[in-house]
């Protein structure tokens, strides 16, 4: 689970060998959307286990608040999220050669945040789904529209204007503006506090989303 960015990312340069350019465009919006991608299918699939198991259940029989809970396994994925990124960014920047304007500490700060943002999303669709294969599924159906949408295919200001209205909610789409904020300017812009904070604000989202949807007994 640490190492699948890092493997992710040196394949991805070595498939645009030669066009640095085009891996320093596409490997910045990446270094965000493989974090979120991952912790989104660890933290529901990990959390449907914990639920199907009973654990869930004997904690929930605690005097314990479903926030307080979910906060819990927020913040012990977050430990691994935090790992995660710190590899990631570091073997993007230092070891493939990713070239960004910006600070890699900014780099970094994104990177965790949209590595959050999906353990938020797993938290919350983990609620909804009665077994593993089902919480799998949610992937596609949850992020997969969020990857063709956010820009990393093509500018979000060329797409048809629906769907641009669109992107404009999703949350991936600031998760990759502010990788590209990061990779165009060297400072720390207000479109970038923007991003992040849009990030910041959908995984709070997410987490109260959880919270009131949890059962406290599984059916």
């Amino acid at each position: 689970m640490l190492v699948v960015p890092c493997v992710l990312l040196a394949v991805l340069s070595w498939v645009y060998d030669g066009k640095q350019h085009t891996f320093d465009q596409v490997g910045a919006s990446l270094l965000g959307i493989f974090p979120l991608i991952l912790m989104f299918l660890v933290t529901s699939i990990a959390t449907l286990r914990e639920r199907t198991s009973g654990t869930l259940e004997r904690l929930l029989s605690m005097p314990l608040g479903k926030a307080d809970l979910l906060g819990g396994y927020a913040l012990a994925f977050g430990g691994v999220a935090v790992v995660q990124a710190c590899l990631a960014t570091g073997l993007a920047v230092w070891g493939l050669g990713l070239d960004v304007v910006g600070s890699p500490w900014l780099l970094l700060v994104i990177a965790l945040a949209d590595a959050f943002l999906g353990i938020a999303l797993g938290l919350f669709v983990s609620a909804f789904a009665a077994s593993e294969f089902q919480a799998v599924q949610f992937m596609p159906a949850v992020l997969l529209p969020q990857l063709l949408m956010c820009g990393l295919l093509v500018p979000r200001d060329t797409m048809q204007p629906v769907l641009a209205a669109v992107s404009d909610v999703l949350p991936m789409s600031y998760a990759v503006d502010g990788m590209t904020q990061v990779l165009q300017h060297s400072g720390v812009t207000g479109d970038f506090v923007r991003d992040l904070a849009v990030v910041a604000a959908c995984a709070l989202l997410a987490l109260a989303l959880g919270a009131a949807t949890l059962r406290r007994r599984t059916p």
